[in-house]
């Protein structure tokens, strides 16, 4: 089986995360989306509250598990036997730095990553700008999958 970890670090339900995903289960039998817990961030949401989100978005597809972690990704890689973690890219800047990680996975757990990038008209959108957005009350539909919704 080919399973694969998707470490959408805090708030991976963006139109960005959401066509990753979906391109990497085009070629993978299940996908572990990781939602990460950073006391250091802000985040809008509470952990619960994101992964109940999250999971509320992929909850028709049975090939995929969301969860919460608070490892480092090789870790929930190894926790949920995954060969791969699928990385999102947005940008080249973004594109280099996952390369030298990636590098970095393949030392430490021999995990291979693949990194796909989000579709030229979603390359603006990262969770951080939703974030932003959601704290000074905008209306973020646009930047969501169809389907999600932010109470």
């Amino acid at each position: 089986m080919k399973r694969a970890v998707f470490p959408g670090t805090f708030d991976p339900f963006t139109v960005g995360h959401y066509s990753v995903i979906k391109r990497a289960l085009t070629f993978m039998d299940e996908i572990i989306i990781g939602v990460g817990v950073n006391m250091n961030k802000h985040t809008h949401f509470p952990i619960e509250k994101r992964v109940e989100m999250v999971s509320d978005l992929y909850k028709d597809n049975p090939k995929i598990k969301v969860v919460a972690y608070d490892t480092l990704t090789v870790d929930l890689a190894t926790k949920y036997d995954a060969g791969f973690i699928v990385r999102g890219i947005r940008t080249v800047k973004d594109f280099e730095y996952e390369e030298t990680i990636a590098d970095i996975n393949r030392q430490l757990a021999n995990i291979e990553t693949i990194l796909l990038f989000t579709e030229p008209e979603l390359t603006a959108v990262s969770s951080t700008i939703v974030r932003e957005l959601l704290a000074y009350g905008k209306d973020v539909s646009m930047y969501l999958p169809k389907g999600m919704k932010i109470d």
